[in-house]
């Protein structure tokens, strides 16, 4: 796999990288830890060497099993995890948030025994809590860098404004957001923030949660999966929006590739600083995910996914 700088930091990763959420949080469907574990050393194996995750999926779980699994092969991985959020009442939605100094300086050391490892690669502030000045929390988290508890920092759902305000306090080395063939806001203001300021862009649900992949006909009412609540998942929107996922398949099969690789090929192909995580808990979706690193689009068929139909319903 084709590698890419991440931002300021001096790493490199793989062009593609994983999200591990689906292994233990918001997706339904059962996965047994030996198969979370055989998908993150695939994942190294093909050179998705970015590995996210963050301490509330699950709570906590999640960074459990990677420390696990990266047992003898720490040096192969890039973490990066992140900050910022706490689970709720019941250990799930709705998450609260809680940027305060003292709780990011306690989540990391969490953080560092869960995963197993001296240092994280990558240390993310999940959400900017409106209760807390941004530099208070920047600035605690850049503390960590200089304890050399953590490597690089990035954050996540930020503005370019906020963005700018906390790279005068410590470089911003990635921003995670969603982006994907049918959520393209960030393009217009983040990426060029990015590529302005030296940073990478993490790109989450690169697969338009799933529906990108061709595979969701039907919304699911399951209340486990957090998709059930979302606008863009009724039956009437996913119904409407098969059109895309259609559109897409056409440009999929002039390649003689499926819908999510060419989702995946679509972002890479809008800048060299963009790294998706596509997630998954399943060594076949791994697979093809990282297959997208092979596949270089033409002009043809970016115009084509440019002037997709709008999608029906909203984000949240």
């Amino acid at each position: 796999m084709n590698t890419r700088a991440l931002g300021s930091s001096g790493l490199s990763v793989g062009e593609i990288g994983l999200g591990c959420m689906p292994m233990h949080w918001a997706y339904i469907g059962e996965s047994s830890e030996a198969e979370s574990i055989q998908v993150i050393l695939r994942a190294l194996d093909l050179g998705a060497t970015l590995l996210d995750t963050a301490d509330v999926y699950g709570p906590f779980t999640n960074e459990e099993l990677i420390g696990r699994a990266l047992r003898g092969h720490r040096d192969r991985a890039v973490l990066a995890t992140k900050t910022g959020l706490a689970a709720g009442p019941n250990g799930g939605y709705p998450l609260r948030n809680d940027g305060r100094p003292e709780h990011i300086r306690e989540a990391v050391d969490g953080s560092l025994g869960r995963l197993r490892t001296d240092v994280i690669d990558l240390y993310q502030l999940h959400r900017i809590d409106p209760a807390v000045p941004l530099e208070e929390s920047w600035g605690a988290m850049a503390e960590l860098v200089g304890a050399g508890k953590v490597r690089a920092l990035g954050m996540s759902e930020a503005t370019v404004d906020e963005l700018t305000l906390a790279h005068t306090i410590h470089p911003v080395a990635s921003v995670q957001s969603e982006l994907s063939l049918w959520f393209t806001d960030r393009l217009d203001d983040v990426v060029p923030w990015c590529a302005a300021n030296h940073a990478v862009f993490i790109p989450f649900a690169p697969l338009g949660r799933g529906f990108l992949t061709g595979t969701m006909s039907t919304a699911s009412t399951d209340p486990d999966d957090f998709r059930s609540s979302l606008p863009r998942f009724s039956e009437e929107a996913v119904e409407a929006n098969q059109v895309i996922v259609e559109r897409v398949r056409t440009v999929a099969d002039r390649h003689g590739a499926t819908p999510a690789q060419i989702a995946i090929a679509w972002l890479l192909a809008q800048a060299a600083l963009i790294v998706p995580i596509p997630g998954t808990r399943r060594l076949r979706h791994l697979e093809d995910n990282a297959a997208a690193s092979d596949i270089r689009l033409f002009e043809e068929d970016l115009a084509q996914l440019h002037d997709l139909p709008e999608v029906r319903g909203t984000r949240y």
